[in-house]
């Protein structure tokens, strides 16, 4: 990747640094009932599985969550992020250690690796993880809080299921300021292939709305770390106006989804279009205003605070921070088709991230190690629900 590229952004980065020392049933449509099974507790690490979990057919309409809560991992600390691997297993995040966790395919919990200059401190460190395969290679991409920024970089894995290792990283963008809060982080490979990236404002709330600057915006990118083609301020940014987005996915239709932590009053669930700008800081919520795009959804701080979602057909999760619940939403073009549904309420504590795993369950990761939660037990969970056609 060009320096200019990687590197025009490092005074906003500077900058920063500087500044912040100062549900209701529907037709299921198409859908391919997911392989459930049994559920189970775990005391260790890791849970191991019953049996494979066959690869999931494409999923199309709305699904809910049935059944009861299974275990697949605890012992996590300030887990942020989960990707699934290739034929089974996945890589699980870890905020403030930089640590790459390993859970195999048959629920063995190890270390991958430590992904190296992981800087922590607030909200910053460790946060998005994606995998990518290319050319017989599998690499995994992290966001992550630097000494001087927040960056992208990747690294090359080997060796299979109970055994993969990292690389050395390799930078695909840099130069996103860095702050104690509003650091976004999420990132995710788009059914174009295309990596999306979700920054923060970094505290520079006017940043949200310079198209020159990378904070406060959804990127996209080539996997090499390239302004992706067709993107529509002839740069990497694909949307603005952001305040913290923490969430991105694609239902079934190709709709692209984001969740975003507002500030006092309202946070969102948006519909996320090529050169769209969500007001932040103009406006927070529904603006009603033609130079604005609006929400889809939006909620009190106190039943959201948003980070990581997942879509699983056309039913949209969305986790909850403070909110300490999973959000339900069941869309049909670009548009939700009932009130939401919030479940889980309290029953965990804080929600991290949502993931539309291989074997068409909902995982969710729990964030209470950080001190922010209420009192919970001593560690942090991955967890399955399984979930099935609404009828």
């Amino acid at each position: 990747m060009p320096a200019r590229a990687r590197r025009g952004f490092l005074a906003l980065a500077a900058a920063s640094a500087v500044a912040l020392s100062a549900c209701t049933s529907g037709s299921p449509g198409d859908a391919v009932p997911p392989s459930a099974s049994p559920s189970s507790s775990a005391s260790l690490s890791a849970v191991p599985a019953d049996s494979p979990r066959p690869e999931p057919s494409i999923v199309r309409g709305w699904w809910h969550p049935t059944g009861s809560l299974e275990t697949l991992a605890s012992g996590l600390a300030v887990p942020w992020s989960v990707a699934p691997l290739p034929g089974g297993g996945s890589l699980i995040s870890q905020r403030d250690d930089g640590r790459v966790l390993e859970l195999t395919a048959q629920g063995a919990l190890r270390e991958a690796g430590i992904v190296p200059d992981v800087v922590a401190g607030g909200e910053a460190g460790l946060h998005g993880l994606a995998v990518w395969e290319e050319g017989g290679d599998t690499w995994l991409y992290a966001y992550h809080g630097a000494a001087a920024d927040n960056r992208v970089v990747r690294m090359r894995m080997s060796g299979a299921d109970g055994a993969h290792t990292l690389g050395a990283p390799e930078v695909v963008f840099e130069g996103i300021a860095r702050a104690r809060n509003h650091n976004g982080g999420r990132i995710a490979f788009g059914p174009d292939g295309m990596l999306y990236v979700a920054t923060g404002d970094a505290g520079i709330p006017d940043a949200a709305q310079d198209p020159d600057a990378p904070n406060g915006k959804i990127l996209r990118l080539t996997p090499e770390g390239e302004a992706a083609p067709g993107n529509p301020f002839d740069s990497a940014v694909w949307s603005l106006g952001h305040r913290n987005v923490q969430g991105l996915a694609w239902t079934s239709d190709g709709t692209m989804w984001a969740s975003e932590f507002g500030q006092n009053t309202w946070d969102e669930l948006n519909v996320i279009v090529p050169g769209g700008n969500y007001g932040w800081p103009v406006e927070e919520g529904i603006a009603d205003r033609d130079r604005f795009v609006d929400p889809v959804r939006q909620w009190s701080t106190d039943e959201a605070s948003p980070s990581g979602i997942a879509a699983v057909g056309d039913t949209v999760f969305v986790t909850g921070l403070r909110g300490e619940r999973l959000w339900i939403i069941d869309t049909q073009d670009g548009a939700a088709v009932a009130d939401p549904e919030a479940i889980l309420t309290g029953a965990q504590g804080r929600l991290r991230d949502a993931v539309a795993a291989p074997d068409g369950s909902l995982w969710v990761l729990t964030n209470n190690t950080d001190g922010r939660g209420s009192p919970r037990p001593e560690d942090d969970l991955l967890l399955r629900l399984a979930l099935t056609p609404a009828s």
